[in-house]
C-alpha cells in the first residue's frame, strides 16, 4: 500500500515515511526541495526539526547537509597553511597521517560527534600519548572543522564541542650557577658547534630553532652583533643583539672559513646540525643536570645502562631522559638578566618575547627586589612597634578573658551605627 503523504500548509512543508519508521521532512529553501531524516521514530522529534529548518530558511541560516569527508576538511586545512607559510605545516601533516588519519579517515565530517572524539582521546591515552599532545591533535581538527564552517557555502553545519584535556603545568627548570661550568665542559668536548650554541641559549635564550637556522650573513663580527631576519622567528618578529665577549670569541670559529650563505653550526665535514636532542641528553647527564630512566620502571640506571630495579641492562637509545632541556636556558636567560639590572622591556627583547606574561609564568622575580621588599617590611613593622610603644599598650595585645588594666579612652569607642529606616 503505497504511503500517503500528509497534506499541509503551503511553505510549511511535510513530514513523511521513507520505507522506514523513521519520520523524514521536506521543505523548500530558495526554491529548492530539500529533504532530510530525523533519524527517529518519534513524528514529534521531527515536528522540531522541520521548525527548526523552516526558521533557518526563514532567517538564510539554513546549511544544506553535505557529504564532505573529514579528509577534504583537513586537506583545506593544510591547503591553508601552506598559502599562508605557516611554520606548523609539517607538524600537522605528520599528526594526521600518524595519528587522526587511522582513526578518522572517510568518515563524513556530519557524523562526528563528541562521543566519536572521546573514543579517540581513550584510544590515544591507551597507547600512551600524553594530554597535551592529544589536545594538539584535536585542535587540528577543530581548526578543520571552523574553517569549513566559514567557506561560502558552508562544507559543515556544525562544529561538535571537543572536550580537551587538562594539561600538566608548564615546565619551570632552570640552569643554576654552579652546574653552568660542568654543562659547558661538557658540550666543549662534544664540539664547538654545541658550546656555541648553548652559551648562545643561555646568554640571549634564543629558541633552539632560532639558534640552529643562524647563517654566517647574520652575524657581524665587527660590529659585534647577532641578526634574526623578520619571518625567520616563532612570532616572525626580527631582533638584534650585541654579543658579549664570549659569544663572539666562540661565532669567530664557528664563521671561520664559511661563505655568507653557509650555516653557522656544522657537524663534521660541513655537516648542518638539525636534531641535536640525543647529544643534549648525553651532556646533560653526565655534567649531572638530567639523568636516563628504566622505561619499563621510570627508576634510573647506572653508568652502563643497568637498572638495579628490574635488573636489565638497556642500550642508551631505548632509555627515556628527564631533567634539563634547551628550552630550560630561555627561562634561565631571562631570569639572568633580570638579577643582572637589565630592565624587563629590555630582556623582553633580548630574548623575542612579545608580553610580560613570560616573567609571570617563569615566576622571574629580581634579588634586589626581594631584598628592598624584606627592607620595606622591616621598616614598617619597626613604625608599628615604636607606635605601640608610645601608646604603652601590650606588644602582642591582650589573652581572651583578661580585663583591660586602664579604662578606655571614651575618644576611642567607636559610635555606633544609625539603624536603618
Amino acid at each position: 500500500m503505497e504511503q500517503q503523504v500528509e497534506k499541509r500548509p503551503r511553505g510549511a512543508g511535510s513530514i513523511f515515511h521513507n520505507g522506514s519508521s523513521t519520520w523524514w521532512i521536506k521543505f523548500s529553501d530558495r526554491g529548492i526541495a530539500r529533504r532530510e531524516s530525523s533519524h527517529s521514530t518519534d513524528r514529534v522529534v521531527a515536528e522540531k526539526l522541520l521548525k527548526k529548518r523552516l526558521a533557518e530558511c526563514l532567517t538564510q541560516t539554513y546549511t544544506p547537509s553535505v557529504n564532505v569527508k573529514i579528509d577534504k576538511l583537513i586537506e583545506d586545512l593544510l591547503a591553508e597553511y601552506r598559502i599562508h607559510s605557516s611554520k606548523t605545516i609539517d607538524d600537522s601533516e605528520r599528526r594526521w597521517e600518524l595519528h587522526l588519519k587511522p582513526f578518522f579517515t572517510h568518515r563524513k565530517a556530519s557524523d562526528l560527534t563528541t562521543d566519536c572524539i572521546r573514543r579517540y582521546v581513550a584510544q590515544r591515552q591507551a597507547k600512551g600519548a600524553a594530554n597535551g599532545t592529544i589536545n594538539r591533535e584535536l585542535a587540528l581538527l577543530k581548526r578543520a572543522f571552523h574553517l569549513g564552517l566559514e567557506c561560502t557555502p558552508p562544507k559543515v553545519r556544525t562544529v561538535p564541542f571537543f572536550p580537551m584535556l587538562k594539561e600538566s603545568d608548564p615546565r619551570s627548570g632552570f640552569l643554576e650557577s654552579a652546574s653552568y661550568a660542568a654543562l659547558a665542559k661538557e658540550c666543549a668536548r662534544v664540539g664547538l658547534w654545541l658550546r656555541t650554541m648553548f652559551e648562545i641559549g643561555h646568554s640571549f635564550g634564543w629558541r633552539h630553532s632560532e639558534v640552529l637556522n643562524l647563517r654566517v650573513r647574520q652575524v657581524d663580527l665587527f660590529a659585534g652583533s647577532i641578526r634574526l631576519n623578520v619571518g625567520e622567528t616563532k612570532n616572525n618578529a626580527g631582533r638584534e643583539v650585541s654579543m658579549t665577549q664570549t659569544v663572539r670569541i666562540l661565532l669567530s670559529e664557528c664563521v671561520r672559513g664559511k661563505q655568507p650563505d653557509d650555516r653557522v653550526f656544522t657537524r663534521e665535514r660541513g655537516r648542518p646540525v638539525s636534531d641535536f636532542r640525543k647529544v643534549w641528553a648525553n651532556v646533560c647527564v653526565a655534567a649531572r643536570v638530567g639523568k636516563f630512566l628504566c622505561p619499563t620502571c621510570d627508576e634510573p640506571v647506572d653508568a652502563e645502562n643497568h637498572c638495579a630495579t628490574c635488573g636489565r641492562d638497556w642500550n642508551r637509545n631505548k632509555l627515556k631522559y628527564t631533567g634539563l632541556i634547551f628550552h630550560d636556558l630561555r627561562r634561565t636567560a631571562c631570569r639572568n638578566m633580570v638579577r643582572a639590572g637589565i630592565s624587563e622591556k629590555v630582556a623582553q627583547t633580548v630574548s623575542g618575547h612579545k608580553t610580560r606574561s613570560v616573567f609571570d609564568r617563569y615566576c622571574i622575580v629580581a634579588q634586589s627586589d626581594l631584598q628592598d621588599a624584606a627592607r620595606k617590611l622591616e621598616t614598617s613593622q619597626a613604625r608599628e612597634r615604636e607606635a605601640i610603644e608610645k601608646s604603652g599598650a601590650p606588644e602582642f595585645g591582650q589573652t581572651s578573658g583578661r580585663v583591660a588594666s586602664k579604662p578606655v579612652p571614651a575618644s576611642l569607642v567607636p559610635l555606633p551605627l544609625p539603624m536603618p529606616n
